[in-house]
């Protein structure tokens, strides 16, 4: 039996992987996701935007002398009238006029661009106005010492999140809810189109070795369930080696290139603050919740966790999902007849997506629970709940389920496999297919 097995096994497996489409895929996907997790970081470090010029023209006397420039914008303040300035600064990137009822009237404030102006520029021009405003105006409420009293009363709270590991030499291990949410968003959808991809795969390889006849010569010398799960494990293989390669080229580009995007000082703020250490301690001014989240996608501990989830969970619920796909390969003879069979199958994966979402804004509720534990819905929002932290017995009894049903599954399947290769010509319905499962 094995060996009948791995050689329907071995047919796959080399079919698929030495397609041109699985070598392209399997190389520009990993390459792709790189790129879009780095080209922000490369963007942000070196766009080098050169400093805008707009010159300010302020009717109220008031604002423009208080204005101040940044590195982005220079604000270049001028006599000329608004009309004669509009005509006369057309080198400048933008004219700003500030009414002279702008106290009054927040609103009395007006850009003319000579290029376009991006939303951020528009932000912090209305922004750096707005707090000369209001400190003209608590300056208006003659109150000795206001300066000093309002920074007195400013601060800034540095929260940092950590996991409640109380075993003794535990340390605090510092964690990030934002890490988390991406992590969960990303997993839930990789394991949505792996399944659906995969799956749907299996079913179009019955279907067109159905329609061959090549089916029915295999059956002559290797049983139905052999066939079947032969296809299966051969797929499943496949999918397993790409996504091993995805990891081996996204972790270890990710070793080697983000280190080099991460300035020396927030490096040794992250490697303190794995460590425990106060944000008092870290000697930087960059923000807390980017540290955390840097610690967190460095934590080798925490990556290796998900790895392995994704692995397992992943595997289990193709090979659910697959069985029920080549049974409704077998049962129907072109794709188009397979749509009203498989949308039974596809419902709980899209339901799961959408639990998925009630998991991220709470993984600890009831109904993320239940949807986890629940073998249809559990490898998507299970995969939502682990970036949380949550207890390991909660992923093992989720998996055992997952894993029992699958066996279940894969025998219902292979009574549908058996009779469903050998026939044709008609679509079967749901109540042909339950007196397939009731044939011995």
């Amino acid at each position: 039996m094995k060996s009948k097995i791995g050689i329907i096994i071995g047919r796959e497996f080399n079919e698929r992987v030495r397609k041109k489409s699985f070598i392209i895929t399997t190389l520009l996907t990993p390459l792709l996701m790189l790129g879009l997790l780095v080209a922000p970081m490369l963007l942000s470090t070196y766009s080098g935007d050169e400093q805008k010029k707009i010159a300010v023209v302020d009717d109220s006397n008031i604002i423009g002398a208080h204005l101040q420039s940044t590195d982005e914008i220079n604000f270049i303040e001028t006599e000329l009238p608004i009309e004669i300035a509009r005509k006369e600064h057309l080198e400048e990137f933008a004219i700003l006029h500030i009414g002279k009822d702008i106290m009054s009237n927040p609103s009395d404030i007006r850009l003319y661009t000579n290029s376009t102006a991006s939303i951020t520029m528009e932000m912090n021009i209305a922004t750096q106005v707005k707090m000369v405003i209001e400190n003209i105006k608590l300056q208006q409420q003659d109150i000795e010492n206001l300066p000093a009293i309002i920074a007195s009363i400013q601060t800034e709270v540095n929260m940092q999140s950590f996991a409640n590991d109380t075993s003794e030499d535990s340390g605090d291990k510092a964690n990030s809810s934002i890490v988390a949410t991406v992590i969960a968003y990303l997993l839930s959808f990789i394991l949505y189109m792996f399944i659906l991809l995969y799956g749907s795969m299996v079913m179009q390889s019955v279907i067109e070795e159905k329609n061959s006849r090549v089916l029915e010569v295999m059956v002559s010398s290797v049983r139905p369930m052999e066939m079947m799960m032969g296809k299966i494990l051969g797929v499943a293989s496949v999918a397993l080696l790409q996504i091993a390669i995805w990891l081996v080229i996204i972790l270890g580009a990710g070793y080697f290139i983000i280190p080099e995007l991460i300035p020396d000082e927030v490096a040794m703020a992250v490697a303190m603050l794995q460590q425990g250490a106060s944000p008092e301690t870290l000697n930087t001014d960059t923000d807390m919740s980017l540290l955390q989240a840097i610690a967190t996608l460095t934590d080798v501990g925490y990556l290796a966790k998900i790895v392995v989830s994704l692995v397992v969970f992943m595997t289990g619920g193709f090979l659910l999902y697959a069985a029920l796909f080549a049974a409704v390969g077998s049962a129907v003879d072109t794709p188009q007849d397979a749509q009203q069979l498989q949308t039974p199958i596809t419902i709980p994966i899209i339901l799961s997506l959408f639990v998925m979402l009630s998991v991220i804004n709470d993984p600890g509720s009831d109904l993320a629970f239940w949807f986890s534990m629940i073998p249809l819905t559990s490898p998507i929002v299970m995969m939502a709940r682990i970036p949380y932290d949550i207890p390991t017995w909660e992923i093992l009894v989720s998996l055992g389920i997952l894993v029992a049903t699958f066996i279940a599954t894969a025998w219902a399947a292979g009574k549908i496999y058996r009779t469903g290769i050998l026939m044709h010509g008609s679509k079967p319905s749901f109540k042909e297919l339950w007196k397939w499962l009731r044939f011995k």
